[in-house]
């Protein structure tokens, strides 16, 4: 666990459309895509957005999303949670990870 800096949302949001919108989508009540919608994500149990196939792995994981699980989860998911259906490899860097985040949590809280 590494402290998480300062976020920037609009390059989070830059980041998001580029790497993440082809999957999940932080619009109340739209609709799951290859992922699950991300609205409401902050304080959501993993594995637990409705009508969304998760792997047993993400469903068993026990995980309270907040800004931390996030920041660690999102350098490298299928380390975080071995067996995840999700490919995406991560971002490495930790500004990066702290701007999603920050991005995040202005659209689907």
């Amino acid at each position: 666990m590494s402290a998480i800096p300062p976020g920037n949302t609009a390059n989070g949001e830059k980041l998001f459309n580029a790497r993440c919108a082809q999957c999940h989508t932080v619009a109340k009540d739209a609709p799951n895509k290859q992922g699950p919608n991300l609205y409401g994500l902050f304080g959501r149990k993993s594995g637990s957005v409705p009508g969304y196939a998760y792997s047993p792995a993400n469903q068993n994981a026990g995980i309270m999303w907040g800004e931390q699980t996030l920041f660690d989860y999102l350098e490298n998911p299928k380390k975080y949670i071995p067996k995840t259906k999700m490919a995406f490899p991560g971002f490495k860097s930790a500004q990066d990870r702290a701007d999603v985040i920050a991005f995040l949590h202005e659209k689907t809280v």
